[in-house]
């Protein structure tokens, strides 16, 4: 028998096969959408007009990918060069990889969904027209605030009218406003709004488009990007709620919006928004959203890679930690080159009563605005006992929640939706509780029926009584807008995300806490303030609580602080911010944690509750900018690719032997790993900025328990001649075994002879059995670089339940 004709009909028959299938596969595979960052040297050149040119980077790809790779055909989404360098694409996951392998590129991140962090301030700042910072920096009328959200709604809305008192903007600022089918820019824009553009295509690209939905348009059409950028207003109020004057924080400034959030935040939209800011030219960027879930390492974050970029610029750029707290580690945007902001109380309340039938009284939160009920008593039940315990929407039996009120869990559905399901199954009024690990805090919203949130604990006593009684009953009063002194205040907010740094141990994060708890400002007229389709009001303003609130006050203090001092880098107001924070309340005591009804630490505060009638002199400052932030990636371990997504040229073998605890931050943190003494080593430098050019400041030291700290030299000589010094702090163990606590803190305070300046740094120590310490043993590089990951989060859960 001849075999070669066999041999060619098999192999024939195994080629056909083998086609088919690469056919079959190119046809079914899916594109995502991924950013690709290309070496600089191999980076087409991008022309100077029409910024996300993508022809250029077409190209690239058709160089890079094979034709056998090449369908479906590869899209470019924008292209980068203020903010990266390189392009956002739809690619194939072997398009990806084989673009991941060229020697023109130098990683290939997913795009990723990032999220949002969702009147009375100024002067609970201390803000005054007559004195202090406001009146030094002019209201910042020179300083344009980019806010990059999801965008503003400035029709009807007087905090994005012309401003008659202000001069032009600044004809530095190159940026602008669009003209879309919703968005008339050359008729909203103005002296005030100067910017309003979209960046829709990453998001376009994962979800679709809804059927007539504006994707070029500005337009805020959820509400958060008004309320973020919202300035100063008379007369503003949510009904009758927190009536007065909505003053912005920096007047004078000037608002450029850049909407990369739609329903969420693609990363690739967020870097073309922070590439667009930056070639615009603003002062400040605000950036109340990120990652969810853990923060990313940094080479992976897009965000901090765009906030790298900016700050390299000159740009301040403010961001919210983050409202998944109270948990330690959960605080996002945590490169050391963001201004990290937390979220706290201020001195106002609205407080609604729960009277039980024992007349017992809880006072819970709401801004519910309709017809009050009466001082009758009716009939409360709980709502795992009519249908459910979380009341849902239909789920509850209307015959046994009619005319009561009823008791409801946290979670499922959002708040406002409860005291509607209670509605429209006939109930009276609704009482929400809260999560446990919330503590203190009860959640105010817009209800629109008769509700009071409450703290866990109340929810819990308030169980018991109608669990014990025979024919449990209540009514709820609601009290409106209440300014005092009970309880104190600032306190932190238990939803405000915590340190330590999870990706950077050695560097402190939070920075600083401000407002964010029940803050009144702009709202848009696109959809109602609980976002239901059965809540018909539209309203100019909105009472909401997020670090993505807390976010906007600090960029507005860092922007009058940029005019009254042009000179300063970022790195010197976020120092400003920081040391000259305070961390008392107005009864006296530390700030308070509403999640553990105890004293705040600064892993939840930071360095403590911004005060910028301080900041503007602040004394010293300890400054940074880009040639140390490359010195830091380097520190971290990260390599050469990673490093060169930042600085194309950067070089870490001439920055051998760097430090992270070396890295000139106006805070310190330190790490024990084991229980052997150890010794770790600080250096830092500060730089006078104060009006006396000869000036000697001396150290005092709180140390932390557990740790001797001593500071050399302990008194700082400046002169015209000498404007910066060196000090070098020891963190020193003291007796093996003598902390059970994971985290101590103390603080360093650098005074003048007159006591003017008081320049204060907090000290954060981890101690072995947390978490971050139980990394750094798994991982003795770094926690942010470690190849073992899953084994690393398995090993510390165990570690951590076994204690």
């Amino acid at each position: 028998m001849e075999l070669k004709p066999l041999c060619v009909l098999l192999a024939f028959v195994a080629a056909t096969a083998a086609a088919t299938e690469v056919e079959i596969l190119q046809t079914t595979e899916v594109q995502s959408s991924y950013i690709v960052h290309v070496a600089q040297a191999h980076a087409p050149r991008l022309p100077r007009r029409g910024l996300h040119a993508v022809r250029p980077y077409a190209a690239f790809l058709r160089d890079n990918i094979p034709a056998e790779l090449s369908s479906p055909a590869p899209r470019v989404l924008y292209s980068y060069s203020h903010a990266a360098t390189g392009f956002a694409a739809r690619l194939t996951a072997r398009q990806a990889a084989r673009l991941e392998s060229s020697l023109s590129v130098l990683a290939v991140v997913p795009d990723t969904m990032q999220e949002l962090h969702t009147t009375l301030t100024p002067s609970f700042l201390g803000l005054s027209p007559s004195s202090g910072l406001l009146p030094a920096s002019n209201g910042a009328t020179d300083i344009v605030i980019g806010v990059i959200d999801s965008g503003v709604y400035p029709e009807g809305r007087p905090s994005f009218a012309a401003d008659p008192s202000l001069p032009p903007p600044p004809s530095k600022f190159r940026g602008g406003c669009v003209s879309t089918p919703t968005f008339n820019g050359s008729a909203l824009c103005n002296n005030k709004l100067v910017g309003a553009k979209a960046f829709n295509k990453g998001q376009q690209a994962a979800r679709g488009r809804a059927v007539g939905e504006d994707l070029n348009s500005p337009l805020d059409t959820g509400g958060h990007g008004t309320h973020t950028a919202g300035s100063s207003v008379a007369d503003a109020a949510f009904f009758n709620y927190a009536k007065g004057t909505a003053v912005g924080i920096a007047p004078g400034a000037r608002i450029a919006v850049y909407k990369a959030c739609w329903k969420g935040c693609a990363s690739s939209d967020i870097l073309a928004a922070f590439d667009e800011a930056i070639a615009d030219g603003v002062d400040v960027l605000s950036v109340s959203l990120g990652a969810v879930g853990k923060a990313p390492n940094f080479y992976q974050d897009l965000m901090a890679l765009g906030a790298f970029h900016a700050v390299s610029k000159g740009i301040v750029v403010s961001a919210s930690a983050g409202n998944s707290g109270p948990g330690e580690s959960t605080a996002v945007n945590i490169a050391p080159w963001f201004l990290t902001v937390g979220a706290s109380t201020i001195n106002r309340q609205f407080p609604a009563d729960v009277v039980l039938g024992n007349n017992e009284i809880f006072t819970g939160t709401s801004l519910y605005a309709g017809e009050p009920l009466g001082a009758t008593k009716v009939p409360l039940v709980y709502g795992g006992d009519v249908g459910s315990k979380v009341c849902e929407q239909g789920k509850l039996n209307a015959t046994m929640v009619a005319g009561k009120i009823v008791l409801c869990e946290p979670g499922v559905n959002a708040r406002a939706a409860k005291g509607l399901a209670v509605k429209l199954a006939g109930g009276a009024g609704a009482i929400l509780g809260n999560t446990e690990a919330f503590g203190l805090q009860a959640m105010t919203s817009p209800h629109i029926h008769p509700t009071s949130a409450v703290s866990f604990a109340f929810a819990e006593k308030i169980k018991k009584y109608i669990s014990t009684q025979k024919s449990p009953t209540a009514t709820i009063v609601f009290r409106g807008t209440v300014i005092g002194s009970t309880p104190p205040s600032p306190r932190m907010a238990s939803f405000s995300s915590r340190g330590p740094n999870f990706r950077a141990p050695g560097i402190f994060k939070p920075d600083v806490t401000a407002p964010g708890v029940d803050i009144l400002a702009a709202w848009t007229g696109a959809t109602s303030p609980t976002d239901l389709d059965a809540d018909t009001r539209r309203v100019q303003y909105n009472i909401i609580s997020g670090t993505s609130m807390s976010c906007p006050h600090v960029s507005g203090v860092a922007a009058l602080i940029r005019q009254a001092r042009p000179e300063w880098s970022p790195a010197a107001v976020k120092s400003a911010l920081m040391t000259t924070a305070y961390n008392v309340d107005n009864a006296g005591g530390i700030i308070g944690d509403m999640s553990t009804g105890n004293a705040s630490t600064p892993f939840a505060r930071g360095a403590g509750h911004v005060d910028p009638n301080r900041a503007v002199d602040p004394g010293l400052v300890y400054d940074a900018g880009t040639e140390d932030y490359i010195t830091l990636l380097c520190a971290l371990g990260y390599t050469a690719e990673q490093v060169a997504v930042f600085a194309p040229a950067a070089n870490c073998s001439t920055r051998a032997g760097s430090s992270v605890g070396d890295h000139n931050y106006p805070a310190f943190s330190v790490v024990f790993t084991s229980n052997k003494l150890a010794v770790v080593k600080q250096r830092r430098v500060v730089r006078n900025v104060g009006t006396n050019v000869k000036a000697t400041y001396r150290a005092k030291v709180s140390s932390p328990a557990g740790v001797r700290v001593t500071v050399r030299p302990g008194k700082l000589e400046f002169s015209a001649k000498q404007k910066t010094q060196e000090y070098e702090i020891t963190f020193a163990q003291r007796i093996i075994g003598s902390v059970t606590e994971k985290h101590t803190f103390g603080s360093i305070v650098w005074s003048d002879e007159d006591a003017k300046h008081t320049v204060t740094s907090p000290i954060a120590i981890t101690w072995p059995g947390s978490k971050i310490a139980i990394f750094l043993q798994i991982c003795p590089t770094a926690i942010y670089h470690c190849q073992n990951y899953p084994a690393a989060e398995t090993i510390v859960k165990y570690t951590l339940a076994e204690g």
